[in-house]
Parts: structure tokens; sequence; C-alpha cells
């Protein structure tokens, strides 16, 4: 029998392969983006709230692609995933508004508000405003 190469990936049963054939019929797009947004929401928590982790830029990221995400989802995952969506936003503003009143840098807050405790120089001129909807916070967007 020949000696398999250590880093490619082991060989597979025929029942194996079969298994895996299996589980790709039956899986759905809407499964993988459910699980990837737990995954992301999880990470950006963590790179929000772990002292030695924090990444405010990572968890934006995370964020945004959350709610990109979660309009792809089905509705009953979508109404699942608002609250703790909510909850990291929270946590994001939060964090950045300790951030700024540290620094005192006066930089805005993602969406443009001024930080926690940091005056803005100057009054920025209205910016057209886009429909109201049930969003709390939206990185990136005004």
């Amino acid at each position: 029998m020949p000696e398999q190469d250590p880093s490619a990936p082991p060989q597979l049963t025929p029942e194996e392969q079969e298994m895996l054939e299996q589980q790709m019929r039956e899986i759905r797009i809407e499964d993988i983006l459910a699980q990837t947004v737990a995954s992301l929401l999880n990470l950006s928590a963590r790179r929000i709230v772990k002292d030695d982790e924090v990444d405010l830029d990572q968890a934006r990221t995370g964020i945004e692609a959350v709610r990109v995400l979660r309009d792809l989802l089905p509705p009953e995952v979508a109404e699942a995933v608002q609250e703790p969506l909510s909850q990291v936003q929270l946590l994001y503003a939060q964090r950045a508004g300790a951030q700024d009143g540290d620094s005192g840098s006066g930089e805005a807050a993602p969406g443009g508000a001024p930080g926690a405790g940091a005056p803005a120089a100057e009054p920025e001129p209205p910016k057209p405003q886009s429909p109201p909807g049930p969003k709390l916070w939206t990185p990136g967007r005004d």
C-alpha cells in the first residue's frame, strides 16, 4: 500500500463518501447563512468585549455583514437574529463611545454621530435621510 502524503486530505471510505454526499444533497444555503450569521455575531461581540482582542474595525465589518446577510435569511430566522444583532450594535456603540471619550479625538462614531464626550469640531450640513425603519444603527450609513 503506497504511503499517503500527510498534507493531503484523508481518503474517505465509500460509506463516508455516501454520507457526505447525502449531507450535501440536504443542506440548504439558508442553513449555511444562518450558521455564518451566528459565527459573525459571536466573533464581533468578542472583538468588542475581550480587552486583549479589541478590534472595532473587525467588529464593525462583522456587524455590517450580519445586516446584509439577515435580509437573505428566512423571515423567522431574520427575526431571531434581530435581538442579538441589536445587542452587539449596542456593545459596539458603548465601546466606541468609551474609546472616543478616552482619546478626546472628536471623531464621529459609526453612523455619523459624534462620539460620547467628544464634541464635534463643526456641525455638518444635513444629509439626505434614509426612510425610517426599525433599524437601531447602521454601520457605514448616515
